[in-house]
């Protein structure tokens, strides 16, 4: 997609780019990426929205833990709204002008950090609800969730201000073009950015939360601890197996930049990895509604 020009193949504004012929990358990707952002964007727009519906008709019944679920969903919406704009991106070039090249920009990367922020952020309150369950009754406030959510918000939209300052409309394409004395500088920045607070600080987060979950949950003689259990593993293992293959790309990307990647049929093949494991990657808000909402017997008796 365009939010991460600076290491998809479809673009070839890059060291490589007069010396690699990419044209057969970039047919690839027009034929593959626009189906493959419509699926996504029907799947995730219609299991969000199911659980934005579920959350809202509760009323003031909602607990913090619905409240995190709630901005999940908002998160997983802004990004899947982005990706119908990047297909006709791919397909014909970007049509609807410099301004919501920027605003769709903002979309994508805030709907993107917000999603990996609050699923850390579920994760440490499911850890506070089970494993600090005495401090939790004074942690786990509405007022607190308040806090934390405007927060996450504030940070998302924080961390999103450099794709949003330099995305330009260029030859009728919306990509990120950098300065002269930062072209060197800032793609690297932006994707130590994504492979740190976007995948490995959240990994690490909630490894640890679910692994105090799973220790504690074991020690329990509750009848249901086996499903809950189970959940928490398949939360985990979803999260790596969906993100980690994205993010190891995302690193190779960069060390592109240091011209350690200089055989034409190398960069190809990042290039082709990078489409089949964003495709992996971006998947995993259309599964979020199943893993953190639906799960819930609250959630299904709504729906």
């Amino acid at each position: 997609t365009e939010a991460f020009t600076e290491t998809t193949a479809e673009y070839t504004y890059d060291e490589h780019a007069f010396s690699c012929n990419k044209t057969d990358i970039q047919e690839f990707g027009k034929v593959f990426l626009p189906i493959f952002y419509i699926a996504v964007f029907a799947l995730g727009l219609t299991g969000n929205l199911m659980v934005v519906f579920a959350i809202v008709r509760e009323g003031s019944k909602k607990s913090i833990t619905d409240i995190y679920l709630l901005n999940l969903a908002i998160s997983d919406l802004l990004f899947v709204i982005s990706l119908p704009f990047w297909a006709s991106n791919v397909v014909r070039g970007w049509t609807f002008g410099t301004i919501p090249c920027r605003a769709v920009s903002s979309l994508y990367y805030i709907g993107f950090f917000g999603g990996m922020f609050f699923i850390t952020v579920i994760s440490i309150d499911r850890y506070l609800a089970i494993v600090r369950a005495t401090y939790s009754l004074k942690s786990r406030t509405m007022k607190h969730g308040f806090l934390i959510t405007c927060g996450v918000w504030a940070i998302a939209a924080l961390v999103s201000v450099p794709h949003f300052v330099f995305s330009q409309l260029v030859e009728n394409d919306c990509i990120s073009v950098f300065p002269q004395k930062l072209e060197n500088i800032w793609p690297v920045f932006c994707n130590v950015e994504l492979n740190t607070i976007g995948f490995f600080i959240p990994l690490c987060i909630i490894c640890y939360c679910y692994c105090g979950i799973i220790k504690t949950l074991l020690s329990c003689k509750n009848q249901k601890k086996t499903r809950a259990i189970k959940l928490t593993l398949v939360v985990v293992v979803v999260f790596f197996l969906f993100w980690s293959p994205y993010n190891v790309l995302i690193f190779l990307e960069t060390l592109k930049h240091y011209e350690l990647f200089t055989n034409c049929d190398q960069i190809k093949s990042l290039d082709y990895a990078m489409h089949l494991t964003e495709t992996i990657a971006f998947s995993h808000c259309c599964l979020n509604p199943l893993i953190y909402a639906f799960a819930g017997e609250k959630f299904r008796k709504y729906l």
